[in-house]
C-alpha cells in the first residue's frame, strides 16, 4: 500500500521537476563577426558554465563545457545551458583570441562577438 502511494507521489512530482529544469536553461547562440561585421566561419567556440543555478538530474552527469565551430553565417548554436555565469572563448585563424565571462539570465540569448585582427609582435630589440 505504501509503495503504491510513494510511487504515485513520485510520478506526480516528476513533471514538476522537468518544468523547473526547463526554466533554468538558456538557448544560447553565439555570433562571431569581424570588426566590419562580416561573419567568421569555422571559428572554434568554447563555452564553459562557471557558476549559477544548479540543476538536479537524479544521478545524471551535468554537462558544463561545450566545444563548437561556427557555420558560414558565423553562428554557433549551443545546446541548452544552465543560467548564470558563462565563459565564452573564440579562436579563429587570422584573428586575436577572444575570452570573456557573460551573465546569462534570459530564456534565449544571442551573444555577438567581434574579433580583432592580430597585433604586430612586440620586441624590445627594435
Amino acid at each position: 500500500m505504501w509503495t503504491r502511494r510513494a510511487f504515485w507521489m513520485f510520478s506526480c512530482a516528476l513533471p514538476l521537476l522537468a518544468d523547473d529544469e526547463d526554466e533554468d536553461l538558456t538557448k544560447l547562440q553565439i555570433e562571431v563577426k569581424t570588426r566590419g561585421g562580416k561573419p567568421i566561419e569555422r571559428a572554434s567556440v568554447i563555452v564553459r558554465f562557471v557558476e549559477g543555478r544548479s540543476i538536479a538530474k537524479f544521478g545524471k552527469k551535468i554537462r558544463t563545457s561545450w566545444e563548437l565551430r561556427t557555420n558560414q553565417q558565423g553562428l554557433a548554436k549551443v545546446p541548452p545551458v544552465p543560467r548564470g555565469k558563462i565563459l565564452i572563448q573564440v579562436i579563429a585563424k587570422g584573428y586575436q583570441t577572444f575570452g570573456d565571462t557573460f551573465e546569462i539570465e534570459e530564456a534565449e540569448k544571442t551573444v555577438e562577438i567581434r574579433l580583432k585582427p592580430p597585433q604586430p609582435q612586440y620586441s624590445v630589440h627594435q
